[in-house]
């Protein structure tokens, strides 16, 4: 036999098993997933989109900007000069020491406990640092705590209807114990909005 037979009598098994792996890892697998993903968790293969009105206004998995004293404020975000964007996301990757982090942490702890009149001492950390994909949909429950005297009084509210909101919208760790509760910012501002509107038309009856 020539080492040309030998070389061919080897590449026909090794093309039969790329053109079957490629059917299974590049079809049928693909395929099963797609097909699991729209019967058992449709919205979510879908983008967990929030809708309103019959049209798109967000997800509950991507953080969005919101600015004024009617809102709950989303954590910093580090995805250029468009906050919040999807198609850009990654942090600052600036270290703990390093001075432009220290002066930019320093001037938003400043900022958040000026709009929410409390001390900077009561400000917590992911009030004035981005997270790793510059992305996030939720602010912990003490970030929510501080700014609730804030929107309860901009939107003419009592703070325990805020304060239940909160509660409602906020997401519990996985199976009980992995992660940290979390506040969804998109969702308890959805909610918010459409509680003032309620008492909007409730008081023109």
């Amino acid at each position: 036999m020539t080492a040309v037979d030998a070389t061919i009598r080897q590449l026909g098994p090794a093309l039969r098993a790329l053109l079957v792996l490629t059917v299974i890892t590049g079809v049928l697998y693909p395929l099963a997933v797609w097909g699991v993903g729209q019967v058992a968790f449709r919205d979510q293969a879908a983008g967990s989109l929030v809708h309103r009105d019959g049209r798109v206004v967000g997800s509950r998995l991507i953080g969005q900007e919101f600015t004024g004293p009617r809102w709950f404020h989303s954590r910093p975000s580090a995805t250029g000069d468009t906050p919040y964007d999807a198609t850009n996301s990654y942090g600052s990757n600036l270290g703990p020491t390093n001075p432009e982090l220290v002066k930019v942490v320093g001037e938003r702890r400043a900022q958040v406990a000026k709009e929410n009149g409390v001390a900077e001492s009561a400000v917590p950390p992911d009030a004035v640092t981005a997270g790793g994909s510059g992305l996030d949909p939720h602010i912990s429950p003490a970030y929510a705590q501080v700014q609730l005297s804030r929107v309860a009084r901009a939107n003419h509210l009592a703070p325990g209807q805020v304060a239940r909101l909160v509660e409602e919208h906020t997401d519990r760790p996985s199976l009980g114990f992995l992660g940290e509760p979390g506040v969804n910012v998109v969702g308890v501002n959805l909610a918010l909005r459409d509680l003032v509107h309620h008492q909007q038309r409730t008081r023109t009856r």
